[in-house]
């Protein structure tokens, strides 16, 4: 009996086939699952998530918190003045205070002002003028306002200048020598003024000037001064506007 013989080719070439396949799979299968989680990530609204909805926002909250202040508190000290008749009846005198400046950010901020002086008064009576003082304190709530520097020179740029408005109450008490009664009266002031700030000690000092110009409203300021009993018509009106030139020192926080 004779037996055909034969080897069978179809054994190895599946064999052959089925190892490509598996080798196939599984180098691919690690880029997909990559894909697929780069997909997922696409939508994760955590790992997008900025609180800064503009770069401008982000960048200047960073320039703020490396080059800006937050509060700074300081003296004043100057010299105030007036114009109209409070200029012929009050004397110039040395005025002073203290104030306290909250930064919104490097262009702005909110100053509170406490300013006081006194002044000799001086009203024309013939041989016999009268002569007294006058107490005034005025508290300031003001909005100021920084230039940008960055368009000027290197030099300019070192003053830091800056205007400042707002508003101030103040509080004016009168004495008349020689009598013991006292005049008490208040007013609102408009204020208008610019100054300068030039930083000592690596920024966390400063020194500056300001000049104030104080739009003032006494309950008096239309009526005439009138004395001896009001027979004396003096053709005084207690009207006009404050002018101080303050010198600054501050401190930085």
């Amino acid at each position: 009996m004779n037996l055909n013989l034969r080897r069978s080719t179809v054994g190895p070439l599946a064999l052959v086939a089925s190892l490509i396949l598996l080798f196939g799979s599984l180098t691919l299968a690690p880029h997909r699952a990559f894909a697929a989680d780069d997909a997922n990530d696409a939508y994760d609204p955590f790992i997008d998530y900025n609180e800064y909805e503009v770069e401008d926002e982000e960048e200047a909250d960073i320039n703020f918190f490396r080059n800006g202040r937050l509060l700074t508190a300081g003296v004043l000290f100057g010299d105030r003045t007036f114009t109209q008749g409070m200029a012929t009846i009050y004397d110039s005198n040395v005025a002073y205070g203290l104030y306290l400046s909250y930064f919104f950010d490097l262009r702005f901020a909110l100053q509170f002002t406490f300013l006081t002086s006194s002044h000799r008064i001086h009203i024309p009576n013939g041989v016999s003028p009268v002569t007294g003082t006058a107490s005034l304190n005025s508290i300031g709530v003001d909005i100021k306002y920084y230039f940008n520097t960055q368009s000027l020179t290197k030099g300019l740029a070192t003053f830091n200048p800056y205007v400042i408005g707002g508003f101030s109450s103040i509080q004016r008490q009168s004495t008349i020598d020689g009598q013991p009664e006292f005049g008490k009266d208040s007013a609102m002031a408009f204020d208008i003024g610019a100054g300068i700030e030039m930083p000592i000690l690596q920024k966390k000092m400063y020194v500056g000037a300001q000049a104030l110009y104080q739009v003032v409203n006494f309950p008096d300021q239309n009526t005439e001064i009138v004395l001896n009993n009001n027979t004396t018509h003096t053709g005084l009106y207690p009207n006009g506007s404050f002018i101080t030139g303050l010198a600054i020192i501050g401190l930085n926080f």
